[in-house]
């Protein structure tokens, strides 16, 4: 069986694309330089009363930009579309476009239903408003939707753990010797240097990510929300005690933190597993004091909802804390939790060690934010307005305070999933917190980099993935402040 070139018979489209990414370098280029060192184009007036810039040579560059970038974008869908239907006779890139199918169908049906109804959606609708919103919603609901997939072996073409015999360090697009039936013919991103799918551990990374960075993110927004409100509602003791807390916590280096608390000596000794007990328990409060304010003149609905969701939400807390019938279960003692047969999940060891970490890491600064920002609306005039009609503290914090400062909010947690993604490259690649043979993207550029300066394709897949995912919430957090600033 021949090896998989990058292109295969669409490959007359190379020099179309050079040509495109040429003038989009430049463009690029003649744009930054002339912001700088061209003058502003004087506004005119036309003919129906809007404005407009003229068409200067700042004009003329901001055309060429936005001319070459639709070009490449239009040339990038090409590519995908003749793959999918072309398959391996496009190359690597008709492979890999043809294995991704399920990705580009969800990706059309989430934009289409959200374009036909995006006026009836809030701020998500306006952010189909923004191009760069856009861009970074695509970005990363495409590595979603690759995590989701590739976790039900929808898209991986080989197990990410398994090793096949002659394939070590092989180049992209190598065939394997002799497959078995029913099995995929091609390493299509090559072998690492223990003969295993790059591609496939590349698209089960995903799944890794996507389960624990934006989970823990939200997790300490919970702490941070619950702790962050009444510190700059009340003031006063319990802000002080509170903002020494999470300083105290600040003052440490983050990665510091996270050496101390995923190395095996202090896993052994439960500690996570006790910060897993105390953090995890926040949502719960969060929710129960939610609904309790909201509906704390409706007795006879706010009871029997407050028994349901909380009894709900503690099941799934012991759930989540529990391991084979026990809270923390070290060599010499065990304490309690939820019986194995009452058990809905086990998150394995390492998972919940670094969920936990993060949580933690992030909690302070979730808090100090909400703080600043509780400080700033209490002072309005609505909040007055609540306080006169006889609402509680809890009422104003949770639904005339939060819902106001939702704005800076929700771009921190865009930007900050993307820091954690970033931390969790970060502890995989110094080999803390998950299995070595953990797929995520962290420990596979770190086995990648040890062959660096002979072999790019290990390393360079987990990388450009990482970089696209932190792009794509970045250029989404613009978009939401953007669309944020206009609401």
């Amino acid at each position: 069986m021949e090896p998989l070139s990058w292109t295969g018979s669409i490959a007359i489209l190379n020099p179309i694309l050079m040509i495109a990414l040429a003038a989009l370098v430049v463009s690029i280029v003649v744009w930054i330089i002339g912001s700088i060192v061209l003058p502003e184009a004087p506004l005119s007036l036309n003919a129906d009363g809007t404005l407009s810039s003229g068409t200067g040579l700042r004009g003329l560059t901001q055309s060429a930009l936005r001319y070459s970038f639709f070009a490449c974008v239009v040339l990038a869908l090409a590519y995908i579309v003749l793959g999918i239907v072309m398959g391996t006779s496009a190359g690597i890139v008709g492979a890999i476009s043809q294995q991704f199918l399920p990705v580009w169908l969800s990706l059309i049906i989430l934009f289409a239903m959200s374009i036909a109804f995006k006026r009836r959606l809030g701020l998500y609708g306006k952010l189909f408003d923004s191009p760069i919103g856009m861009i970074g919603f695509g970005l990363v609901m495409f590595w979603v939707f690759t995590g989701i997939f590739g976790a039900l072996d929808l898209i991986i073409t080989h197990d990410p753990l398994s090793q096949v015999s002659g394939m070590k360090n092989k180049v992209p697009g190598t065939p394997l010797q002799n497959p078995e039936d029913g099995e995929y013919a091609w390493y299509l991103l090559g072998g690492d240097n223990l003969a295993r799918d790059v591609f496939s551990r590349m698209v089960k990374g995903a799944w890794i990510v996507v389960q624990i960075a934006p989970l823990a993110t939200m997790f300490a927004f919970m702490v941070g929300i619950t702790l962050g409100l009444p510190a700059g509602y009340y003031g006063g003791r319990l802000d002080t005690f509170l903002s020494f807390l999470a300083n105290l916590i600040l003052a440490f280096p983050v990665i510091l933190l996270f050496y101390l608390l995923v190395t095996p000596e202090i896993v052994a000794t439960g500690v996570p597993n006790y910060m897993a007990a105390v953090l995890f328990i926040f949502p719960i409060l969060f929710i129960g004091v939610l609904l309790n304010s909201r509906y704390y003149t409706r007795p006879n609905f706010r009871t029997p909802l407050l028994i349901g969701v909380l009894g709900i939400a503690l099941w799934l807390y012991l759930s989540l804390i529990s391991t084979d019938g026990y809270i923390i279960n070290t060599d010499d003692y065990g304490i309690w939790g939820l019986p194995t047969y009452l058990d809905l999940f086990d998150i394995p060891g390492g998972i919940l060690v670094v969920f936990v970490s993060v949580v933690f890491v992030n909690s302070p600064t979730v808090f100090r934010i909400v703080r600043g920002l509780a400080l700033d609306i209490k002072t309005r005039d609505y909040v007055a307005a609540a306080q006169t009609r006889g609402e509680g503290p809890w009422y104003i914090m949770l639904w005339e305070i939060l819902p106001n400062a939702r704005g800076p909010l929700i771009v921190d947690f865009c930007l900050r999933i993307g820091y954690t993604t970033i931390l969790l490259g970060t502890l995989g690649f110094f080999g803390l917190g998950l299995p070595p043979e953990s797929p995520d993207w962290g420990s596979t550029i770190n086995e990648g980099r040890k062959l660096l300066s002979i072999y790019l394709h290990p390393a360079l897949p987990p990388a450009f993935a990482l970089l696209s995912l932190v792009l794509g919430l970045n250029l989404l957090a613009d978009g939401l402040r953007e669309e944020s600033l206009k609401d």
